[in-house]
């Protein structure tokens, strides 16, 4: 096989941008007379000066000439010459990165591999790197990276590809589509060693003689002997490509790279970080599919047990709902009298959890003075503010004690009451709350009426008649002098006063001071104790109390009677 050794010209200074053309000497010199002739051949003299335009046209960008850029810009663009225009690699980011890589063939499966790149470099060379490290020519390499296909002079940073973890997509086609010979295989692959050794000026010629191989190497046998290219070609082809990074995320705790869809280190157990995504082009293996497998069984196992569990303990608490008395479950000391009580016998209370024995709570209830039995728990630092339930009180008493307790509370309640009302029947439990405007109290126990104003019975009577006989009695019935002296000791303590028109008494239990005589239907001012209104019955203000009129009130305790 024969070679060719093709001395490098000068480079220009290092810059942003470089260029190569061939081209000649100035800008500014005539253009050729016959260009068309030409055609898109060029002489030695054309292809010099069209070199050294864009040498001065890089020049020219990098130092901001922008008139010169345009002159040497303008007669390149008018000789069509074939001029490549890039930027430099010191205009990138001086770093690695990791490149995220689906390589997919014919038969649709995705593998996934990690590049290490740069983003100056151009598409071109990304093939020729999977050239050397996987053995796919670029031939066979349709590269797809942002849902676009860039072309071989783009670089990766013009794609998006700019930091760690940034992905691209590779699809293999067949050599019999991409018209791969293997004698075309083996130059490229012989080619790529010899560029990524360092000699990318030696391109491979056709077989021939010894000395056509001297003349094409042109002197560089001084520098190179053909043995020790070939021993280095030998030995370029004889290593192994280097293993392709491993796919998962790294504990890190132990460091161990795990499979992208373990949730925890296989090594130590450390959780997976959070941030970790799995590939989207990822494809499982049996063994991982395996283990996925039998943790999804095991995860449905568990949610089918606590499902069933949470079943349970909905009807465990059904049934304590229906029970009054919920029984302590464990072994417990009475705290009132210190008594052990095995799991059930003891009580404990619903609204605070408290637990005694059934002794001291029934003791609890029937030596309560309020209606409202509070928890007995007490100790140096608390008191518990708990209460019983009415259905564990009902529960933990006799019928006897237990309709005790609810006379004794009902009896508390009516003391306690200002507007409450006794029957006075005899023996009768009858009791009521009375608003202002009511004045009678049908009792639903003995179903006698009560007259809330007279404070008695008088049912064939209004209260005229009956004060009028009350007070007739009163000479030989003591029932009936009691009742006269307890009505005037009413009036005297202006609890009650005498009508101003009937003269029965009549008293005010609430509201306003406007009150209205149950006989003679006298609207009485309660305050002044006299007639709300004058001579002319209600409306007339000439006489009466004359509450606010002129704004001023009928009393200094006056309480609206207008």
């Amino acid at each position: 096989m024969g070679w060719r050794h093709n001395i490098p010209k000068a480079q220009p200074a290092p810059g942003l941008i470089q260029g190569r053309a061939n081209g000649a000497d100035s800008c500014r010199e005539t253009k050729p007379q016959d260009s068309a002739a030409m055609g898109t051949k060029y002489t030695e003299e054309m292809t010099k000066k069209a070199e050294e335009l864009a040498l001065k046209l890089a020049e020219a960008i990098e130092g901001g000439d922008k008139e010169l850029a345009l002159e040497c810009a303008g007669w390149l663009a008018e000789q069509r010459a074939p001029v490549t225009v890039q930027v430099k690699p010191e205009a990138y980011p001086k770093k690695e990165i990791s490149l995220w890589v689906g390589v997919e063939d014919a038969q649709m499966t995705t593998v996934p591999i990690y590049l290490k790149v740069n983003p100056h470099m151009t598409l071109a060379s990304l093939k020729d790197m999977v050239f050397l490290l996987y053995g796919f020519p670029p031939s066979v390499q349709q590269w797809v990276v942002g849902k676009r296909l860039p072309g071989d002079q783009e670089t990766l940073h013009y794609n998006g590809i700019q930091r760690d973890g940034d992905m691209a997509y590779l699809y293999l086609r067949s050599a019999k589509e991409a018209k791969l010979s293997k004698e075309t295989f083996q130059k490229e692959w012989e080619r790529r060693v010899l560029a990524e050794l360092g000699f990318s000026d030696i391109l491979l010629q056709p077989r021939g003689s010894q000395e056509q191989v001297d003349a094409g190497l042109g002197g560089a046998q001084d520098s190179l002997c053909m043995e020790e290219l070939r021993h280095e070609l030998l030995q370029a082809e004889a290593a192994p490509p280097p293993e392709p990074p491993k796919v998962g995320w790294v504990c890190p705790s132990c460091t161990y790279v795990n499979k992208p869809t373990r949730p925890g280190c296989e090594i130590c157990c450390k959780e997976r970080p959070e941030d970790y995504m799995v590939p989207v082009a990822y494809q499982p293996d049996e063994e991982e599919l395996a283990r996925m497998r039998n943790e999804e069984e095991a995860m449905r196992q568990y949610q089918q047990v606590t499902e069933q569990q949470k079943i349970e303990n909905y009807q465990h608490l059904l049934q304590l709902d229906g029970q009054s008395l919920v029984p302590a479950d464990e072994v417990i000391e009475c705290p009132i009298c210190f008594v052990t009580l095995q799991p059930g016998e003891g009580v404990t209370l619903r609204e605070c959890l408290h637990s005694f024995c059934r002794d001291c709570l029934k003791g609890t209830i029937l030596n309560s003075p309020e209606p409202e039995v509070p928890c007995p728990y007490i100790d140096e630092k608390y008191s518990c503010p708990g209460q019983l339930l009415e259905r564990e009180i009902k529960a933990l008493l006799s019928s006897a004690e237990y309709q005790h307790f609810l006379d004794l509370g009902v009896s508390i309640a009516e003391n306690r009451s200002r507007s409450s009302y006794h029957c006075k029947t005899t023996d009768c439990r009858g009791w009521c709350i009375f608003e202002d405007d009511v004045n009678e109290f049908a009792c639903p126990v003995c179903q006698k009426v009560n007259c809330l104003l007279c404070k008695a019975i008088h049912e064939t009577m209004n209260c005229k008649e009956y004060q009028d006989d009350l007070k007739l009695r009163a000479q030989n019935d003591q029932a009936a002098r009691q009742t006269t002296e307890m009505l005037t000791t009413m009036v005297q303590k202006g609890e009650a006063m005498y009508c101003p028109t009937c003269k029965i008494v009549v008293q005010k239990k609430d509201g306003c001071d406007w009150i209205r005589c149950t006989v003679c239907h006298t609207e009485i001012c309660w305050v002044t104790k006299g007639p709300r209104w004058g001579s002319a019955g209600p409306g007339d203000t000439s006489g009466g109390c004359r509450c606010r009129l002129n704004g001023v009130p009928c009393h200094p305790r006056c309480q609206n009677c207008h």
